[in-house]
């Protein structure tokens, strides 16, 4: 596939651009009942990704293109299939490719 199918991306479920730490990315989320949550992201333009941390715990997921990701100063490089743990107060950071699409787990709430 080269996209979310559409039931994702519902305009309602849209990731503000004010909670993006990444311009030129296209984000949809859905909340579980205990607050935590799912991301589904597409990187629109090759773009770098601000550093920030989480007080929980990150999972991801490339599902196409690259994602090189930074981890308190190391770089894990991100392809379709790879899968990662981001431990929570972590520093991280990135940079992706466009067409890159990935899908992340939060154990909290990552957008309000």
């Amino acid at each position: 596939m080269e996209d979310f199918p559409q039931f994702m991306k519902r305009e309602a479920n849209k990731v503000p651009a004010r909670q993006q730490n990444t311009p030129d990315v296209e984000g949809y989320y859905y909340t579980a009942s205990d607050g935590s949550q799912m991301a589904f992201w597409t990187c629109l333009a090759d773009r770098v990704s601000k550093e920030h941390r989480h007080d929980y715990d990150e999972y991801m997921v490339c599902l196409s293109g690259e994602y090189v990701v930074t981890l308190d100063g190391k770089e894990i490089v991100l392809r379709a299939g790879d899968e990662l743990f981001i431990p929570k107060g972590t520093l991280q950071g990135g940079r992706c490719k466009a067409g890159t699409r990935t899908i992340h787990a939060f154990g909290g709430r990552r957008i309000t």
